[in-house]
């Protein structure tokens, strides 16, 4: 008995389908004779909607072939055109005559849900696609920086499409007539607890991220943070390291290193040079006075920039005199030459001058028992007297 209830029950839903697809091909057929002039100016629009689409499509996918440079509006736009799905182009011509040709209603209803479907996953793919381009044009075309934005590349475009298609899913839904609160919170509290279960990843990769848009440093600059001076080698999607002045690797994470005070190096428009001078005390006054004015012609003699110079102080054993200027380089090995240059050429000129430089000296007094000082030296002679000589 149970054989023979099977297909009694396979009949009888056979024979309440079969009617209703009768009934759904009567509504059609009828649909289609008693709209025959719009549906036929419907197609023909649609096949012209989809035919423009495509063509649209073909050029988009043409112009980013041919753009070298990916970082480009237009190629991030035509990029983002030629990712255009057929699905996509078939639900629009299809909509089109959906809107102008009368359809029933359950079929009007079911293009609606397609093209509802086709439009939001497409709008999807567009954002992402437009996020990701902005995020390679953000951080530049110089090749270090595009070899450092692969490496997290793949990450990158997990999170954004995960975050793009997961409100595309919510919004398809939602308009489906499902309630999405209960879905909207689980998202909510798993993305929570991804966070914090890799927060110390994700705190590294947004550093990384941080430093390839803001462009503090990039590789090949010399950066000084707390007492280390380094040359940047490399920046990670975790760590960057760095080659240090006296040639040992230095890694460091690239949360710790944006949290520091950094000096860039590189960046220095000029770089400036004190020197200290030193004269003797029995310098006289004139000659000093004249001092700064010969070390102006000297520094702008060697096509660097004066800032200042002048008395500094009284030392121990010598009038101090400070000279500074600027070098019109970032090069340090320029700035080396040229302190080099104006160093000797102050030399010459003060021997020249006459003008002696002064190094530590001391002077001792000695004193007889009654307070007369002794002089450190022999008396000379008397010398004889002519006359007695005579």
């Amino acid at each position: 008995m149970t054989v023979r209830a099977a297909p009694k029950t396979l009949q009888i839903d056979a024979d309440s389908f079969l009617p209703r697809l009768q009934g759904y091909s009567d509504t059609l057929i009828e649909w289609v004779q008693g709209n025959a002039v719009e549906l036929g100016i419907a197609l023909a629009a649609a096949v012209i909607v989809f035919l423009l689409l495509s063509w649209l499509k073909r050029i988009a996918a043409k112009i980013a072939r041919e753009n070298e440079n990916r970082a480009e509006l237009k190629s991030i736009i035509a990029r983002t055109l030629a990712r255009t799905s057929k699905f996509f182009r078939v639900m629009v011509a299809v909509e089109l005559v959906n809107r102008y040709a009368n359809a029933p209603a359950m079929l009007a209803r079911t293009i609606d849900i397609l093209f509802t479907i086709a439009v939001v996953i497409q709008v999807a793919i567009w954002m992402r696609e437009i996020i990701l381009g902005f995020v390679e044009r953000r951080a530049g075309n110089a090749q270090h920086e595009r070899d450092t934005l692969a490496s997290a590349m793949v990450l990158i475009r997990l999170l954004v499409s995960f975050a793009v298609f997961a409100i595309a899913a919510i919004v398809i839904l939602d308009n489906l007539g499902v309630n999405v609160t209960g879905l909207i919170a689980g998202l909510g509290v798993g993305g929570i607890a991804i966070g914090l279960a890799a927060q110390g990843i994700f705190s590294d990769l947004f550093a990384a991220i941080s430093i390839i848009f803001d462009k503090p440093f990039k590789r090949g600059d010399t950066v000084s943070y707390d007492t280390t001076t380094a040359r940047v080698e490399k920046i990670g999607m975790k760590s960057t390291r760095l080659r240090a002045l006296t040639g040992e690797e230095k890694i460091i994470s690239n949360s710790k290193l944006l949290d520091k005070e950094i000096t860039n190096n590189t960046l220095t428009i000029y770089r400036r040079v004190s020197f200290p001078l030193s004269l003797v005390y029995h310098t006289p006054p004139a000659t000093a006075a004249a001092v700064p004015d010969i070390l102006q012609g000297i520094v702008e003699a060697n096509d660097c920039e004066f800032i200042r110079a002048g008395f500094n102080t009284f030392g121990p054993s010598a009038l101090d005199f400070q000279l500074v200027f600027d070098v019109p380089s970032d090069d340090v090995e320029i700035m080396f030459k040229a302190r080099h240059a104006i160093g000797i050429a102050i030399v010459e000129r003060f021997d020249r001058e006459g003008i002696e430089f002064a190094y530590p000296t001391q002077t001792t007094y000695t004193a007889s028992p009654d307070g007369t000082l002794v002089m450190p030296y022999a008396s000379p002679p008397a010398s004889p007297n002519p006359r007695t000589k005579a």
